[in-house]
């Protein structure tokens, strides 16, 4: 797999880092992220082993290999040309290592001894197995190690997709349709919106897109789009959910804020304009959605103007930022 490293790497880590991607496919750990991210896991990887110029350096958890999140920054730092801070610590063992340590690859060592979470002792080596399967890596005994060690662990990949349907996030959609979000805060909102909002505020709408974290078009309706002359879903400014009510004429473009996406100012105007373009022939409400009162108040000061807010923890009312489109009709 060849990902953009940084500049600043050299030729001889580069190496290490695509041959340990490489290893990772090969294993099924999922390495499907940014270019950046996947790299901080192979570093983190390698820094784990202390490995500098081969896979023959790698130590394991039986060779005193421990090493602590800190002493991780320093080794990357001074060999793989990072510039990590020291107080990412945290960085380091929740994102950096964390699908390692599912896997198996890497071993915390509170695993094997009776440590508390916070134990400044606490470390990190590469596992036994994991160890002797980069030994043998680019030699004859590949293919053979290799197959030895799928037999012995269960793909990650494989895991985390049982995981992940497991954990799916039933939704009814107003017309009786039955669709599934992936699992997480953003999209336990969106099942709000749905089913809580606009039951409540939606006139009768019927929702005509969903997006989700790992299906852009879970749900679409592209001809009723179409008949209202709604732009291409390509576009980049496409929000969470869109419905649509026949009975008011009313489009909903709403947004369900977790840690971005907020109808601001420019969002607007941008959207504005490809629906003047695209002859849109309804009536179209901006709203942003909100989990509780406190995640808007951090983002009020950035809300547009004649847009609104739903907050799903008090469903029974609105924020209105000057939206009279949406009060005159409520007359």
């Amino acid at each position: 797999m060849k990902i953009k490293v940084q500049a600043k790497t050299s030729a001889k880590v580069r190496s290490l880092v695509y041959n340990l991607l490489d290893v990772f496919q090969k294993i099924g750990i999922p390495v499907d992220g940014t270019d950046r991210k996947v790299e901080r896991m192979a570093k983190a990887c390698l820094a784990v082993g202390k490995i500098k110029k081969s896979f023959a350096e790698a130590l394991s958890e039986e060779n005193d290999g421990f090493v602590r999140t800190r002493d991780i920054i320093s080794f990357e730092n001074e060999n793989y040309g990072e510039h990590i801070s020291p107080g990412s610590y945290d960085d380091i063992r929740r994102k950096d290592l964390k699908l390692l340590i599912e896997a198996g690859i890497v071993i915390n060592s509170s695993s094997k001894e009776n440590q508390a979470t916070n134990n400044p002792s606490r470390g990190y080596a590469l596992s036994k197995s994991f160890v002797e399967l980069l030994y043998s890596y680019g030699s004859e005994e590949w293919d053979m190690r290799l197959s030895e060690y799928l037999k012995e662990a269960k793909s990650l990949k494989e895991e985390l997709e049982c995981r992940r349907n497991l954990m799916k996030v039933p939704v009814t959609l107003p017309g009786g349709k039955r669709i599934s979000l992936s699992y997480g805060a953003h999209n336990d909102l969106q099942k709000e919106i749905i089913e809580t909002f606009l039951p409540l505020f939606g006139f009768g709408a019927e929702v005509l897109y969903v997006g989700d974290t790992t299906d852009k078009f879970l749900h679409l309706d592209e001809k009723a789009l179409k008949e209202i002359n709604f732009f291409v879903l390509e576009h980049d400014e496409l929000p969470d959910v869109v419905a649509y009510s026949h009975g008011k004429n009313l489009l909903y473009l709403i947004e369900a804020y977790h840690s971005t996406g907020e109808w601001n100012e420019i969002r607007v105007r941008k959207v504005k304009r490809k629906l003047k373009e695209s002859g849109c022939t309804a009536d179209v409400v901006f709203f942003t959605a909100f989990e509780t009162k406190n995640a808007f108040k951090q983002k009020a000061k950035d809300i547009a103007w004649e847009t609104e807010v739903w907050i799903a923890e008090s469903p029974e009312h609105l924020v209105h930022f000057n939206g009279y489109k949406f009060l005159d009709i409520h007359k």
